[in-house]
């Protein structure tokens, strides 16, 4: 996928994320300070803040505006470099917005517009989608 999101257990897709202040760009890129697939950046289990942290608001399982939480309502939403709205990162598989609910726009693998879709906005050849964390 041209994201910088990686492989994120529950969510069974790799998602390879790049933390950009209050975002993360979607794309592949392990050495980039900024990507969340480098354990040494952005990725970090120790980032302040960070996506990949599970004591931070947006890692913890238990937050309304974490990824991993499967019962978020704030999850982090995602879009790609030209402003169009690719669904939330979220493990939750009952939100129709969610890029974990197989049946719904965002999570399905042949919706145009589910990162899932290899062929769709999770082509690898795309440009890099960026996923905005809740204020």
């Amino acid at each position: 996928m041209a994201m910088h999101l990686k492989q994120w257990g529950e969510l069974g897709f790799f998602v390879f994320l790049a933390l950009i202040l209050h975002g993360a760009q979607a794309q592949v890129c392990p050495y980039a300070p900024e990507c969340l697939n480098n354990p040494y950046g952005a990725g970090s289990p120790y980032k302040a803040g960070g996506l990949m942290n599970p004591y931070s608001e947006n890692g913890s399982p238990y937050s309304n505006k974490s990824w991993t939480n499967p019962y978020a309502t704030d999850a982090p939403r995602i879009y790609d470099n030209q402003g169009q709205y690719h669904g939330r990162l979220s493990t939750n598989p009952y939100d129709p917005d969610s890029t974990s609910n197989p049946y719904g726009r965002y999570g399905s693998p042949y919706s145009p517009d589910s990162i899932n879709n290899p062929y769709g906005a999770g082509n690898p050849y795309r440009p890099p989608l960026i996923v905005v964390q809740s204020q």
